[in-house]
This record gives structure tokens, sequence and C-alpha cells, in this order.
């Protein structure tokens, strides 16, 4: 049992979906459908006699399943001959047929030649087809209210379709909209960036379209002084924005550097004004700052009891504090932590993958904020702050960030014909240093014989001129320098 298992049964029973239960892959040699189902029993809390036993890859218990799809799942209520409600749940842009929107029909029907219109900002469109999935689109006549199916309205402006959102005639609209989704918020934070500025207009363009069908993606307009134009985006957690760089980069086809990611900080200023930092570039003055909070998670992980105390290590040096242990059965353990989603997004899921050799699950929810001492860390290359590669931490973890930050700058960035600096910096205090090395001219090459004085002469010269360019120069970083920064400890 893993727990992102329990979690969405619980999102499931809080909507009092008829829940059936399942257990595939019987047809494997190491299957214990005796033990699946006393767990069903014991921590789902579901009547293991209601069970069906399948194996997809079998065809073993497909056709049971679909019976017992129609038999026990209530039938969609709603009658044709109301105003249309159509609830907007997915939609994808095809270049040659504008925005296809994914749709519930709760009320009335539509068919093509209907004015529809988005009651989230009244913007109308004429049908001009509907349809069911059926693998592929179906065309047809039209979709009455309990159906599922694609409506195409010619809808180029993209913005216009928002998942959540109600369809309706224009002519008859309905009374009010459908409830929709829970607005969900971000977590995480991070930028993202093109690699090359030319390619900025496309990341916009393809960022608006990946928007149709992820509502819970959010983005707004940022700009780096070393990275140049990008976007801000709001993530539910690392898992979110692996999918989002993911997808960004196998559908639309770019290529893109995100920033450290981050989490919503919380800072209560000496005149009681309360702010929400979610990127470093606009971390308070720190005179000003009269308390700092993060906020704080309850993981819950289930893995094997082998594993115990490698994971309990790792969550004590993630800062975890309150932990819980359950034995749910002979070999497994469910454990839970309270710690603060700051670590958690650094490296933590990797760690933990790798510590329970990939038998251990984990999922989280949102507690609370905590006070915590948080300083802004900054990275200097030449004595100039970049911008992309500052970030919020807790003052305990300010120096590991800083010393990882800096040796990885000094093994991408080229060297000069003069010494480098590459420091990590609280404020005016200096946490962690390294420097590269200056390529050096033997001046003194052609000087043999004679006084000394005439080789000190030399080095004096050579000295002062490379002083000289360590005050004009400008260090160029290169990407790689920012893709290696930005990757964990582990990468």
């Amino acid at each position: 049992m893993q727990a992102q298992t329990l979690a969405n049964l619980y999102l499931a029973m809080e909507h009092n979906l008829e829940i059936i239960p399942i257990i595939n892959k019987i047809d494997l040699p190491s299957a214990d459908i005796e033990r699946v189902l006393e767990e069903i029993d014991s921590e789902l809390g579901l009547d293991p006699d209601t069970h069906i036993k399948c194996s997809a890859k079998e065809g073993i218990g497909i056709p049971e399943i679909l019976e017992a799809i129609v038999a026990r799942i209530p039938a969609p209520k709603g009658s044709e001959d109301n105003p249309l409600a159509a609830l907007i749940f997915d939609a994808k842009y095809d270049p040659y047929r504008g925005t296809i929107i994914h749709c519930r029909v709760f009320e009335g029907s539509v068919k093509a030649g209907d004015i529809i219109r988005f009651m989230y900002n009244n913007a109308a469109y004429k049908v001009e087809e509907v349809g069911h999935f059926l693998l592929q689109r179906t065309k047809r006549d039209n979709l009455s209210a309990g159906e599922v199916g694609y409506i195409i309205a010619g809808v180029k402006t993209v913005s216009d379709v928002r998942t959540g959102d109600t369809i309706t005639h224009q002519d008859r609209p309905c009374a009010q909209p459908l409830p929709g989704f829970k607005e969900v918020k971000p977590v995480v934070f991070a930028s993202i960036y093109p690699i090359a500025s030319d390619d900025y207009q496309d990341l916009a363009d393809s960022l608006e379209k990946y928007k149709l069908n992820d509502a819970s993606f959010i983005y707004e307009k940022d700009s780096s002084a070393a990275l140049g134009q990008g976007f801000r985006c709001g993530f539910l957690g690392l898992l979110h924005l692996d999918i989002v760089q993911e997808r960004l980069e196998r559908e639309f086809d770019l290529s893109i550097i995100l920033s450290v990611p981050s989490v919503r900080y919380r800072f209560t200023l000496k005149d009681n004004k309360v702010i929400y930092v979610d990127n470093p570039a606009h971390y308070p003055d720190p005179a000003e700052i009269a308390k700092g909070e993060e906020p704080y998670i309850r993981a819950a992980m289930m893995l094997p009891e082998r594993y115990l105390g490698t994971v309990m290590k790792l969550c004590m040096e993630k800062r975890g504090v309150n932990s819980n242990l359950n034995y749910n059965g002979p070999g497994r353990a469910e454990l839970s932590y309270e710690m603060p989603l700051a670590e958690v997004i650094f490296d933590f899921y990797d760690r933990f993958k790798s510590v329970t050799q990939g038998y251990g699950s984990f999922d989280y929810n949102m507690i609370d904020y905590r006070e915590s001492n948080l300083v802004l860390m900054d990275i200097l290359v030449n004595g100039e702050k970049v911008d992309a590669l500052s970030q919020i931490v807790h003052r305990d973890r300010a120096r590991a960030r800083a010393l990882l930050a800096c040796d990885r700058l000094k093994d991408e960035i080229p060297r000069q014909m003069y010494k480098i600096a590459i420091q990590g910096a609280i404020g005016g205090e200096i946490i962690a240093r390294s420097t590269i090395s200056a390529f050096r001219k033997d001046v003194t090459a052609k000087c043999y014989g004679g006084d000394i004085t005439r080789k000190r002469k030399l080095l004096e010269k050579q000295k002062a001129g490379k002083k000289r360019m360590k005050m004009i120069g400008s260090v160029s970083i290169p990407q790689s320098a920012f893709l290696a920064v930005l990757k964990s400890d582990n990468d």
C-alpha cells in the first residue's frame, strides 16, 4: 500500500464517491492476494468481499470491472430540457481547429450551430462540432445531459478557455455557474527562462497553451539580470514542477532553464505589516523584519521496516520534528514527520528513494507557517551579485548551500587573465569562497642572469596590470554554470 493510494482514497471519500477495490497483477508470481485483502480491510476500511481480481496484462477480470462500473456507480442526473450547463475539465490546442474543449454536460444539450458563452469572461462562440472520445475524436450530432465529450467552436484566443469554467447558451443561459473545481494554491515557485533569448515569445505562447489543461499552473512575467526575460511560475510540488518542465521540453520543443525552486515565506515587519515572498529578489530589508516564517508540511511515508533507521536519520537532517510511527503489517511501517517544505523541495525526495531503494512512498500536505531563522543568501562572482542564484534559506543551511554553489561555479566558469573570486554572502558577511586561478604568462622568461631586481620589476608590472584588468573586467557566466548550480547534490 502506498501513501498516495491512501491520499486519493480519502479525497474520493470526501466527495461521497463509490469505491470499487480492484486487485491487479494477479498473474505475477509474487502476487499475495490474501495480504492485499487484509490491507483493504485494515488500512482502507473497505469491505474486502466487494473486491475484483484482475490482470490487465492477461485480460483477466476486465468484463467484471466494466460490469461493476455500470452496476455500482450511480448514473448521471440531468435533463436535456434544462438550460445548458457544461463543465470544462480539460482543453488542448489544435493549430488548425483552435482550442478543443473537453467538457461534461450536466444539464441541457449542445449541437453544431449553437452560440455558447463562457460564464467566466462572457466570451461567445459559435459551435462548429461536438463529439465523443472513442480513442479518437468521433463527431456526433449533439451532446446532452450526462455525456462527456468535446466542443470545437473556433476558439483562437487561448486565454478565453479556463478549466473549471461553465459553458452555457448565449440566448438561454443557466441560472448560475457550476461549482467547478477547488482553487488550488501553488506551494513551490521557480522562474523559467529560455536558454536563447530569441525563444522568449515561443516560451510565452507555449505556457499559454500548456495552461489549457493544467489549471493548477500559474505564471507571470519575470526578468533576471543574468538570464534575461522569463516567467515566475507556481507549482503544486516538485513532481508538478518536473512534469511541467518535461512537457515544455517534449511537447513544445523548448530549451529552458529553471531557477532554484523556492517556497512562499511569510514575513512580519516591524510596522506589523505581513508580506509573502516567493522570489528572493523581493526579500525585504533585514532591518525591517520582525519575524520570518516558513511553511511546514506533514509528510507521510510508507516503507519496509528495514529502512526505518536511515529514513529517520534523513528526516532529522531535514529538520523534521514530531515523528509518529505505526506498523501496518509484517515488515511494513508508516512514518510521519513535520518538516519545512523548503527542505523537502531541495533534494529530499531523491534521497528518500535512494535510501529505500525505491520501495518507499511519500506524500505530504500543508499544515501551517512556523517561525524560522531565515536569511537571504547571495552568490557573488568577481564582486557582482548573480540574482538568479540567490536563495532564501535557513541560517543553519546557508553555508552548506553556498559552498556547493561556489564549488560548482568554479568548475564551470572559464579562467581569465586575473583571479576570480566566487563568494557566498549573507548581507555583508562572506560565508563561503572559491577562487578561480588566473592564467599566467611567464614575463621573466627572457631574463637570464643579472640582478634579481630586473625580474621583480617585471613581475610587479604584471601584477599591476592584472589588478587593473580585474577592476574593469566583467565575467561572463555560461549557461552550463547555472544548470550545474541548480541541480541537487545527488544529480
